[in-house]
């Protein structure tokens, strides 16, 4: 069988699978489970092209190490072709712990696990089922190899990872200010001292990265409208979790039944491998699918929130550069419950309040370095002469409340 397939990608045209091993694990039950979980979960209510899946993301990631590890070869960098492999096959697991709507639901279906460790322990069972060919990848993806800006290059503020998310959600959601040179800055990418650094040339094309990181994310990843669908979904879940623990019969996916009547957390991921492997069947569809069936439910809280949601009647949301006071949130909940003629116990089902944070660039996290001319490296907030770059590492924070439409204040 020809494993050296290409295919055709609507960001980079043609990609090339370039070994036996990475066709298979392409191929893998579990990689192919990303083509049913959408990139930016319910932003497609928003921006209709956003249909793209982690299945896409993970492809192109690939073929973006790729090229970047051809060009630091072409730059005398040491990189083994054991090393190029596993590199490309971390990056191309390292979504591979997420669940449906990806960051959407990563707190609700499961209990403080975080899509990264699941990714670790997916990437341990493949190894298992592999016979060990995917160790190194593992030491790579885990940050345990000695070369450091392997690990750098799959999981840092300048990661492959990034370059393609933010070049593919622009894309696909048609925001243009999203935009990024991703091969100017892979052309400047060099290794110093065993760490990925930039090329001081490339500092403009990094501001730009920052910069339309900063803006996708205001615009894109935490759009009013975005946020009110991800709160909405969350109230579902948590009211079919509580109704399901309460012995109400929900109908739903085997695999989905698991996670709704019981606390699954890390502990039990290790501790019992069919929870992985139920874990492992989930995807965008099993939510999908019950929603449809709850819409009819004879739980009032329940069918309402599904309607809503089935037709994009999303919940009202109000931004600010203060929370809500607890006196403003009483009288909501109060038109809630007498709207909706429900307690005000059960009115906290339509609403949702917390916080956004926006941050571009951590500058005491893995910081981006910049090599200079004359040997010299420091992080990209201390080089630039420029006041765009030091401002981005002021965190933004902002509030919300949101409540549905149908309910004025």
């Amino acid at each position: 069988m020809n494993k050296r397939k290409i295919i055709n990608d609507p960001v980079y045209g043609f990609i090339t699978i370039r070994s036996e091993l990475i066709f298979d694990i392409i191929d893998h039950p579990y990689f192919q489970r990303l083509r049913r979980i959408k990139q930016m979960g319910l932003a497609e209510l928003v921006y209709p092209g956003a249909h793209h899946t982690r299945f896409h993301h993970a492809i192109g990631a690939m073929h973006l190490m790729s090229v970047t590890l051809e060009n630091l070869r072409y730059k005398e960098v040491d990189i083994t072709d054991e090393e190029f492999e596993a590199t490309l096959i971390a990056i191309l697991l390292h979504d591979i712990g997420h669940g449906p709507f990806s960051h959407a639901l990563e707190f609700s279906l499961l209990k403080n696990v975080h899509h990264e460790h699941l990714s670790r322990i997916i990437i341990s069972r493949l190894n298992q089922q592999f016979e060990g060919k995917l160790s190194l990848a593992l030491e790579i993806f885990n940050g345990n190899y000695h070369k450091k800006f392997l690990h750098q290059l799959v999981s840092s503020q300048l990661d492959i990872d990034r370059l393609d998310y933010l070049k593919r959600d622009s894309f696909f959601s048609g925001v243009s200010e999203g935009t990024i040179g991703a091969d100017r800055i892979i052309k400047m990418l060099a290794v110093h001292d065993g760490e990925l650094v930039v090329e001081e040339k490339g500092i403009y094309s990094i501001e730009n990265f920052l910069s339309a990181r900063r803006l996708m994310y205001w615009q894109v990843y935490l759009h009013k409208a975005g946020v009110g669908a991800e709160k909405m979904l969350i109230s579902i879940i948590n009211r079919a979790k509580k109704l399901t623990k309460k012995g109400n019969s929900l109908t739903m996916s085997d695999s989905l039944r698991m996670f709704f009547e019981e606390e699954i957390g890390i502990e039990q991921f290790a501790e019992n491998p069919n929870v992985l492997e139920e874990f492992v069947q989930l995807d965008d569809y099993d939510i999908w699918g019950a929603i449809k069936i709850w819409a009819k439910h004879e739980d009032f809280i329940l069918s309402k929130l599904c309607q809503m949601l089935l037709a994009r009647k999303l919940f009202r949301i109000k931004i600010s550069n203060e929370p809500i006071s607890k006196e403003q949130k009483k009288v909501l909940l109060e038109k809630i419950a007498a709207h909706y003629d429900i307690t005000e116990k059960e009115a906290k089902n339509f609403f949702s309040s917390g916080q956004l944070t926006n941050n571009a660039y951590q500058s005491t996290d893995k910081e981006i370095m910049i090599l200079s001319k004359d040997g010299k490296v420091r992080d990209v907030a201390k080089a630039a002469d420029l006041p765009n770059i030091k401002a981005m590492t002021k965190v933004v924070r902002k509030y919300y409340h949101c409540w549905p439409k149908d309910i004025s204040l």
